[in-house]
């Protein structure tokens, strides 16, 4: 055999369980930054909700 077919190719670049742990990682982070923006509205939404009686306050406010 020719010296070419002995040598085994290496890859540059990453592999497919990089990849992916990289794309978890990016989501993660996506979504923490999208949580922590809008949290001030979630607790003023919250704080409404409590003020008007919650789920229980249908004959209250029709």
């Amino acid at each position: 055999m020719s010296e070419c077919r002995r040598r085994r190719r290496t890859r540059s670049g990453i592999s497919g369980r990089q990849l992916l742990l990289l794309q978890a990682g990016l989501a993660g982070g996506v979504i923490t930054v999208l949580v922590i923006k809008e949290l001030p509205g979630i607790m003023r939404e919250l704080r409404i909700f409590r003020m008007t009686g919650g789920p229980g306050a249908n004959r209250r406010y029709p």
